[in-house]
C-alpha cells in the first residue's frame, strides 16, 4: 500500500462530511412532512427531537462531528483499497462511492425498513440521499487521494 498523508485523509474526510451535511439538509426540504407528523414523533432520537419541532443546534453538531468520523473512515478504506478499483482518479472515486452504497446504504436501508416504524417512501428518499452523498463524496476521495 502506498503511503497517504494525514492531512489529506483528514481534509477528504471533512470535505466528505460536507457533501453529506448539505445532501441531507436539502433532502431534509421535501421529506419535512414525516418529520412534522405526530405519529412519528416516539421513533426519533432525544438527540434529533427532544421536544416536538425543530432538531436542537446540537443535534446538527453530532451530525457534523459523526460525518466527520465516517468521512475520514470512508477515506482510509478508499487509500487503502483504490488500487484494486477499476479506473482512475474520479471515474475510480465514482465507482468507490457505488460500492459503498451497494454494501452500506442499500443493507441499510432493508434493516430500517424490517426494524423501524417509518414510511417506506421515505425509507427510499434516504437511500436515494445515501446514493447522491456516497457518489459525490468518491468524487471527492478520487480527486484528493490518488
Amino acid at each position: 500500500m502506498e503511503r497517504i498523508s494525514v492531512p489529506r485523509l483528514i481534509v477528504a474526510g471533512v470535505l466528505f462530511a460536507v457533501v453529506g451535511v448539505i445532501v441531507q439538509t436539502l433532502g431534509a426540504f421535501p421529506t419535512m412532512g414525516f418529520y412534522m407528523d405526530a405519529t412519528y414523533f416516539p421513533v426519533w432520537s432525544k438527540l434529533m427531537m427532544p421536544t416536538a419541532g425543530p432538531p436542537p443546534i446540537t443535534f446538527y453538531y453530532y451530525s457534523v462531528g459523526f460525518g466527520i468520523i465516517a468521512g475520514i473512515l470512508l477515506a482510509l478504506v478508499y487509500a487503502i483499497v483504490r488500487n484494486a478499483l477499476p479506473s482512475v482518479g474520479v471515474r475510480r472515486g465514482i465507482v468507490y462511492g457505488f460500492l459503498v452504497f451497494l454494501i452500506a446504504g442499500v443493507p441499510g436501508s432493508l434493516s430500517l425498513y424490517l426494524l423501524v416504524n417509518l414510511p417506506s417512501a421515505l425509507i427510499a428518499y434516504w437511500a436515494l440521499e445515501d446514493l447522491v452523498a456516497y457518489l459525490l463524496g468518491g468524487v471527492i476521495l478520487g480527486r484528493l487521494i490518488q
